[in-house]
């Protein structure tokens, strides 16, 4: 394939499959070759089929890890709730639950709360720029059951089963989330990660859980500095404006910031 065929196709595949992606047309391509191996593969892996499953982690996806990883460590001394706004398939809620389990195994306090509408962008806010569509990131119907299984599974593997530690709350992040910190007056929040894109979630939601930071709390974001969703930019902007914090980045996440508030 030519340079400027594969130009095409990345223009092309801006949105794939309804997500935002800035994967040229060749990385895809070895992308469907290692999805096509490990559709041919899995079935024969057996019962350790899980483990196996690091032959097919890319770079990428490692480094994600590795950088929630560095998070969570910062906040095994400070007490409180994670809170993750824009869960989609789980992934991060899933990696978040098996760090739990790593380096606090016997703290049930520490409940992981997602909260999504998993039906994609309800609205959107001319504040996010016009690169969006209603309905992006959603997944399948009925998922968040399926994602609810997951999870379960997940705190099955650490100590204290017994106690659910993790919640997913269904619907608009504008209504669900100061309706949870309502119903939850003891709730402390150590980490909150916001992971919905856009300005009007971004927004509500770090408003609604600044009364319920420590110092210590960690403030996680998706996509500042992102031109494709200005709109969690401009949220923190307003909300806590871009000078009243210190920000810091992970060297393999481009787009993804931090800050230790009241640091």
């Amino acid at each position: 394939m030519t340079d400027a065929a594969n130009l095409a196709k990345t223009v092309a595949l801006k949105k794939l499959n309804r997500e935002f992606t800035q994967k040229e047309g060749r990385e895809l391509d070895k992308l469907g070759q290692m999805k096509e191996i490990f559709d041919h593969v899995l079935p024969q892996l057996g019962e350790q089929w899980n483990g196996h499953m690091l032959t097919f982690l890319t770079r990428q996806s490692l480094s994600r890890a590795i950088y929630y990883q560095e998070l969570y460590q910062k906040i095994v001394d400070v007490p409180g709730v994670v809170m993750e706004f824009g869960v989609q398939w789980g992934s991060t809620l899933a990696l978040l639950h098996s760090l739990r389990g790593m380096y606090e195994p016997y703290n049930h306090t520490r409940t992981i709360i997602g909260f999504d509408t998993f039906e994609g962008f309800p609205s959107l806010n001319s504040k996010d720029g016009g690169y969006s569509d209603v309905g992006d990131y959603a997944v399948a119907e009925n998922y968040v059951e399926t994602l609810d299984q997951i999870l379960a599974l997940h705190e099955s593997f650490s100590p204290l089963p017994h106690i659910k530690k993790y919640e997913l709350v269904k619907g608009d992040v504008c209504k669900t989330v100061p309706q949870w910190i309502e119903d939850n007056p003891h709730a402390i929040v150590s980490m909150a990660i916001f992971d919905v894109d856009i300005y009007e979630p971004t927004k509500v939601a770090l408003e609604a859980v600044l009364p319920r930071l420590t110092k210590g709390s960690l403030l996680v974001f998706d996509e500042l500095n992102c031109k494709h969703f200005p709109g969690e930019t401009l949220a923190l902007q307003e909300v806590l404006t871009l000078n009243g914090l210190r920000l810091r980045r992970h060297p393999h996440q481009s787009f993804c910031s931090y800050a230790v508030y009241g640091d």
